[in-house]
C-alpha cells in the first residue's frame, strides 16, 4: 500500500474547484439512492458524507492511506450527526475485513482508479454485497476517443507519479461487465473542471446478481 502525505494534505484543496463545477451535484444525486448497510471504498477525506441520507442505517468507509484516513477522521469530528454513524477502516479495496454479503450497497467514486488491483477490488466489492445488493459508482475511464485514449496510455505513468498513483486510462466500464455485476445504469459524463486526459466519466448502479 502506498502512502501519499502531502497528496493527502492538499487533495481538498486540489479537488475544490470540481466539486463546485458540478462533482458535488454528481455525488449528491448518485448517494441519494444509497440505502441500508452502506461499504464505501477508498472515502478518502470524506467527500460523500454529506451526500448520505438517513435511509444509510450503517455506514464504513475503508481508506487504506493512514493520512487520508486521519482527515476522514477529522472530518467526522465536526459532522457528529452523519448518516449512518460512520465508521472507518482501514483497509483496501482487495482485501476488505468484512463477510460475505455484509452489505446493501457499496460506494466507489473515483477510487477505481488507483487501486493497485481493480479486478479484485470489484469482485471483493461483488463478494461483500447481498444478492440483489448495489454497487454505486462514478470512475473517470479510458477515453472511447482513440486519441484521447492514446494520449491516456502515453501520460500514465507522469500522471500517477502526480496523482498518487492514479491512472487514467482504466476501461472500468468493462471492468464492471467482466466481474460478473448487472449493469443496471451506465452514463457517460465528463469530470468537470479536470485535465483532459482524466476527464471521460462513467457513473450509475451495478448490481450483484441474483441466484436463480
Amino acid at each position: 500500500m502506498s502512502e501519499h502525505p502531502i497528496f493527502a494534505r492538499f487533495y481538498d484543496r486540489m479537488t475544490a474547484g470540481t466539486e463546485r463545477a458540478g462533482l458535488a451535484q454528481m455525488r449528491r444525486e448518485l448517494l441519494a439512492t444509497a440505502s441500508g448497510r452502506v461499504l464505501e471504498l477508498g472515502a478518502g477525506t470524506g467527500h460523500n458524507l454529506e451526500h448520505y441520507t438517513d435511509a444509510v442505517t450503517e455506514l464504513v468507509m475503508t481508506e487504506p492511506d493512514p493520512h487520508m484516513a486521519r482527515r476522514l477522521r477529522e472530518r467526522l469530528a465536526k459532522e457528529p450527526r452523519a448518516a449512518g454513524n460512520p465508521t472507518v477502516v482501514e483497509a483496501s479495496a482487495e482485501e476488505l475485513p468484512f463477510d460475505d454479503g455484509s452489505f446493501d450497497t457499496v460506494v466507489a467514486t473515483l477510487v477505481l482508479c488507483t487501486v493497485s488491483d481493480p479486478q479484485r477490488a470489484l469482485a471483493e466489492a461483488r463478494r461483500v454485497l447481498v444478492e440483489g445488493g448495489r454497487l454505486l459508482y462514478i470512475e473517470h475511464v479510458r477515453s472511447t476517443r482513440p486519441g484521447l485514449g492514446r494520449w491516456q496510455d502515453r501520460l500514465e505513468r507522469p500522471w500517477g507519479f502526480l496523482a498518487a498513483g492514479c491512472h487514467p486510462n482504466r476501461p472500468t466500464d468493462q471492468a464492471l461487465a467482466d466481474a460478473g455485476f448487472w449493469i443496471d445504469s451506465l452514463e457517460r459524463d465528463k469530470l468537470p473542471k479536470a485535465p483532459p486526459i482524466v476527464r471521460p466519466l462513467i457513473r450509475g448502479v451495478a448490481r450483484r446478481p441474483t441466484s436463480a
